[in-house]
């Protein structure tokens, strides 16, 4: 298949536009290189664009004969979010609004959304599956969340075939050191950890300390981007046309702020000095989920999602790969 991948040059999208290449799809990459990067872009056609300018969508669209759109472009910054809920409306939501009538304009049928587990905000239970109540807290999740209303009603409307595949914290790197992680600010919090560990920062801020969890600070679920990358492969054999879907794609176990910290001092061998902030607002206590739909009904498993080669592979990218790749 020809797949557009909005926002290819940033994390997420690279990653799967590797993925994509590998199973003999050809990912076209449509980015403004606002947080991406243009050597990210390795395994197919570069278009620079912007999601609002629904022509040039529409142009790209028709030149390359795509079949399929992979929607990651968007904001992304919980924090953020709460400081400039009109830029993400606009980019996250507009953005989308945008893709999808290029999409109907064009005659592309099919679409993935990069959503997030934002969308839940503050779980009744826990690991959350996709049943679980949908009430974000800040405007990245309610803008998420905006996104996917939008695709179910497209979906319904106009006979799309609509996926959300709902992350939780993406992390880690290419294996093989093609790609991976980085923002200028770095606000992730393995990759955070890790230049702290590298010398690049003299400390990694947490913001909490007084959660109800077991040590304090916020629990998360932690998903190696690569398994991540993969999930939208398979769920490109998932689509239905009509209807919307959406699922988890998730490790399936939570982990502390401070434990993230423990075992990157274990990994690399370093001291990682830390800053304790005030709670950031919009931060639910605990997130992590089970992924059984998306095994049962797109079979996909996290494959390399355990927290150590996570921190490993992102250890890797950082200190073997990073400075090359910037500097070249």
């Amino acid at each position: 298949m020809r797949i557009l991948v909005t926002g290819g040059a940033g994390f997420i999208g690279a990653h799967t536009s590797k993925a994509l290449a590998a199973a003999g799809h050809e990912p076209i990459v449509f980015d403004n290189l606002s947080t991406g990067h243009r050597w990210a872009v390795k395994w197919g056609p570069f278009e620079y664009g912007d999601l609002l300018d629904r022509a040039a969508l529409i142009d790209v669209m028709r030149r390359h004969r795509v079949e399929a759109v992979l929607h990651f472009a968007a904001l992304s910054s919980v924090g953020e979010s709460n400081i400039r809920p009109d830029v993400y409306y606009r980019t996250n939501v507009l953005g989308t609004l945008s893709v999808l009538d290029a999409m109907k304009d064009a005659g592309v049928g099919q679409i993935i959304l990069s959503s997030s587990c934002a969308v839940y905000g503050i779980p009744e239970k826990i690991p959350i599956d996709e049943s679980a109540l949908t009430d974000p807290i800040n405007p990245y999740g309610s803008s998420k969340l905006m996104a996917e209303k939008m695709l179910g009603d497209y979906a319904r409307a106009f006979n799309l075939a609509a996926v959300a595949l709902r992350y939780f914290n993406a992390a880690g790197a290419d294996p093989d050191g093609d790609v991976g992680e980085e923002h200028s600010p770095e606000t992730h919090l393995i990759p955070s950890v890790l230049q702290v560990a590298s010398g690049i920062r003299d400390y990694v801020n947490v913001f909490g300390s007084n959660y109800k969890t077991l040590d304090g600070t916020c629990v998360r679920d932690y998903v190696h981007v690569s398994d991540l990358a993969n999930g939208h492969v398979s769920a490109l054999t998932s689509f239905k046309f009509g209807e919307f879907r959406s699922f988890n794609l998730s490790s399936g176990c939570g982990y502390s702020v401070n434990q993230i910290i423990d075992r990157a001092r274990f990994i690399t061998n370093k001291e990682i000095n830390t800053r304790i902030l005030n709670n950031r607002m919009g931060d639910p206590p605990v997130l992590y989920a089970n992924s059984n739909l998306a095994k049962s009904e797109i079979n996909w498993i996290a494959k390399r999602s355990d927290i150590d080669t996570i921190i490993s592979d992102a250890w890797s990218w950082i200190s073997h790969h990073r400075f090359k790749v910037v500097c070249s």
